[in-house]
């Protein structure tokens, strides 16, 4: 409880300066008041890197910026605040959350060595938060921001690292709930809507697939800007097209320059919905020139970031990129040669009963297809799925973001949205029929297709499903305009039991996580690293050991698993792999010296490799002091 409620004050004082600079702008809404926290932390950082400052001088920034807008924020109307009903809705789903994770394993380990450099070094830098001392930026992750967020929350709470990375998405749910519920009120505009887009995203992320589904892993970068920057990016969308201003727009350009920071790619496929909005709004002449400079607003920085990203890309190697990228993810997709392929249509679907009915119910639009979200439904779900699913257009686009990450734009589907607005049109056709219709579709739908969450794809979704809804918003975009009738009427009670089924199966398999990490370092062994090792020393280590050390002390490494490494020449961590099985093979020196190790930690079997003065020891590891560092 104690950890919980510093926790809560950690992200409430990084959360409030953002609230405060834009009540002082007029744009307090919560998915503003996010992205300028957001905000506020980048302008931080960058200051704090540009001078080699800690972060203490960013928090120091952030809270100043804070007391600077807050006399400004008093003359302003407070603007939309957090939905109460919402808010304590996703208050209680975070608590549910709390017990499910027990360690921090997979890329967490990544992303929480980063935060711990942040957090401990002196004289930051964009390179001091790498792996390597040696090594070069990540292509992805080239500059920290959301690493920053939330190591301002460790700073804060004077919580360790690990304690923000275990449990932060806990504190992170409500925004996620009240991000989902405004989604669907500003697209709709309708708090029924908002209820049902709310229900979808909730049932479709958490629940369907289990153990609280990617709620649980809201700390890390890609999960927080597909389930916090993403809504709110269309929120700020949504509100200057209707309500065009220069805050908003400049608030809509933050937010691409965040998302772009936070996750590149996630940034490139939200454009690429937006850019379907504005293509079916065409039939909505006079607001073509307003949704053309709302798209350019978020475009224009997400665009300037990618240039300053593409000298790291550049350095990233692609030798035999598309065979390799076949062989790995070709469960995901349909080979006819390596210059034609393209998505599997099962994996749209794959999230299981609420994206089925989702792209089922896309071409539904079409009968209320000059309204905003219809368009978003139509143009985001026509360019979508014809990138995904046209053999002669996805090998471009995965040329250009890399296949692991273009299988992933699938993802960007307005499934919620569509969802919502498709249920609103059955609701005006069949009237209180399809309450039952609803319920009954949902308990089908769940007990044929419960979701198929694996890393790579088994068993997939209806393939028809992608294809209905490909087809079926191309016609419906072909009808747009002609017909102006206004088809619809909220359904939220419909979403809700739709969902029922979803969430009682959710709910069920609501199963904490294995704690066991048969490569943890033991208690002994990160306290004399922390202790007893300078900070920005190289340790060298086998690559499991390396990728927990590089975790849980704030040291660098020399080598780690090629799959949580970037594989940039600089950082080439193949060569790095095999110079570690020399060395465990020989115990060649040369292979220490030209990693620039100063010290050295063996496991059980590899101590005969032992060099230097031994300097610690347990049951599992030995630690030596290289007599001659580098």
């Amino acid at each position: 409880m104690i950890t919980w409620l510093q926790l809560a004050f950690g992200t409430w004082v990084v959360l409030l300066p953002g609230r405060l600079v834009a009540r002082a702008l007029g744009v307090a809404g919560i998915a503003e008041s996010f992205v300028w926290s957001v905000t506020l932390v980048a302008a931080a950082l960058a200051i704090t890197f540009a001078v080699h400052g800690s972060l203490l001088l960013t928090l120091l920034l952030v809270l100043a910026a804070g007391a600077i807008a807050f006399p400004f924020s008093r003359r302003r109307d407070a603007g939309r605040g957090w939905n109460p009903l919402v808010a304590l809705a996703g208050i209680g789903f975070g608590i549910a959350l709390w017990s499910l994770e027990g360690i921090v394993r997979g890329d967490a380990l990544f992303h929480l060595g980063r935060m711990r450099k942040l957090d401990d070094f002196g004289s930051l830098s964009l390179r001091a938060v790498d792996e390597f001392r040696d090594g070069g930026l990540h292509p992805g992750y080239a500059f920290p921001l959301w690493h920053g967020w939330l190591a301002l929350v460790g700073k804060v709470t004077a919580l360790d690292p690990t304690q923000v990375v275990l449990h932060e998405s806990a504190l992170l749910t409500p925004l996620a709930f009240v991000l989902a519920y405004e989604l669907g009120r500003e697209i709709f505009g309708s708090a029924a809507a908002g209820v049902a887009t709310l229900l979808a995203q909730v049932a479709m992320i958490a629940l369907a697939p289990g153990s609280g589904g990617a709620y649980r892993t809201l700390e890390l970068p890609g999960t927080t800007a597909r389930q916090l920057l993403v809504p709110a990016a269309v929120i700020v969308f949504f509100r200057f097209v209707r309500r065009p201003s220069r805050a908003l727009a400049a608030t809509l350009a933050l937010a691409a320059t965040a998302l772009a920071f936070v996750h590149p790619t996630y940034a490139l496929f939200l454009a690429i919905v937006l850019g379907g909005y504005t293509l079916a709004r065409l039939i909505a002449v006079r607001e073509l020139r307003i949704n053309v400079l709302a798209l350019i607003a978020y475009g224009l920085p997400m665009a300037l970031v990618f240039l300053w990203l593409k000298p790291i890309v550049d350095e990233t190697e692609s030798r035999g990129a598309v065979a390799q990228g076949i062989r790995q993810y070709g469960s995901d997709l349909v080979v006819h040669s390596q210059t034609r392929y393209h998505l599997d249509a099962g994996v749209p679907s794959r999230t299981g009963a609420v994206a089925i009915a989702a792209l089922v119910l896309a071409p539904l639009a079409a009968l209320s297809a000059r309204r905003r979200w219809a368009s978003l439904v139509l143009g985001g779900t026509a360019l979508v799925l014809a990138l995904e699913l046209w053999p002669l257009v996805f090998p471009h686009f995965s040329h250009l973001v890399s296949l692991s990450q273009s299988r992933r734009a699938a993802g960007f589907l307005p499934f919620a949205v569509a969802f919502a607005g498709g249920l609103a049109v059955l609701r005006r056709a069949l009237g209180v029929v399809l309450l039952s219709a609803a319920l009954a579709a949902g308990i089908a739908l769940q007990l044929a297709w419960p979701g198929d969450f694996g890393l790579h794809l088994e068993h997939g979704g209806p393939a028809a499903a992608a294809w209905i809804a490909l087809f079926g918003s191309l016609g419906g975009l072909a009808v747009a305009a002609w017909r102006a009738r206004r088809f619809e009427r909220p359904a939220a009670l419909a979403a809700l039991l739709f969902v029922l089924p979803v969430a009682v199966d959710g709910f069920a398999h609501w199963d904490p996580l294995g704690s066991h990490d048969s490569a943890a370092l033991t208690p002994g062994l990160v306290r004399f690293l922390r202790e007893s090792v300078p900070e920005r020393a190289v340790v060298y280590a086998d690559l499991q050991t390396s990728y927990r050390i590089s975790a849980y002390a704030p040291v660098y490494v020399a080598n780690g698993p090629p799959t949580h490494v970037a594989d940039t020449k600089a950082n080439d961590p193949y060569a790095r792999a095999a110079a570690l099985k020399r060395f465990l093979r020989t115990g060649d020196d040369a292979v220490l010296r030209r990693a620039g190790a100063e010290w050295l930690v063996l496991r059980r079997g590899e101590w005969r490799r032992g060099r230097g003065t031994l300097v610690y020891r347990d049951e599992r590891f030995r630690a030596f002091r290289l007599q001659s560092p580098p």
